[in-house]
């Protein structure tokens, strides 16, 4: 009897960051992104994408919502297929329900999301009792 083996490599890594509530967090965390990619050896098709990605949720993390929130990010790759799960939780919206955020223009809100759903290949926002967590799935070839 012939027994056939699955003969995909598969790679998986994960990096948790914490999410410092602080002006400068946004390009600090780019930064070790871009770092932790590159040591992973991920896709260079997808790294520009996938920073981009990260800015916009982490943006969205530290302006809109209540600390703390943490960056996770999981790179799965099997065979020649790579995809990357770009996660941010946070503990909800900073404001309660129904309160303006003064100062905030409301032609700017939005757009993350919309850059966000432009590049990923899934994404979504789960709310749960720790918070919400939104992600994405940038896929490569």
């Amino acid at each position: 009897m012939a027994m056939q083996l699955n003969t995909l490599v598969r790679e998986a890594c994960e990096h948790l960051c914490p999410l410092p509530p602080v002006a400068g967090a946004v390009s600090a965390v780019r930064r070790r992104v871009g770092a932790v990619l590159a040591d992973w050896r991920v896709s260079p098709e997808i790294i520009e994408d996938s920073l981009l990605v990260v800015s916009e949720l982490v943006t969205n993390a530290v302006i809109h919502a209540a600390p703390p929130a943490v960056l996770r990010l999981s790179w799965n790759r099997v065979g020649g297929t790579g995809a990357l799960r770009v996660e941010v939780t946070d503990a909800g919206p900073a404001l309660p329900a129904g309160q303006s955020r003064l100062g905030i223009d409301p032609d700017e809100c939005g757009r993350g999301w919309e850059i966000v759903r432009a590049l990923a290949a899934r994404h979504g926002t789960r709310t749960h009792a720790g918070g919400v967590t939104r992600w994405a799935v940038l896929v490569a070839a």
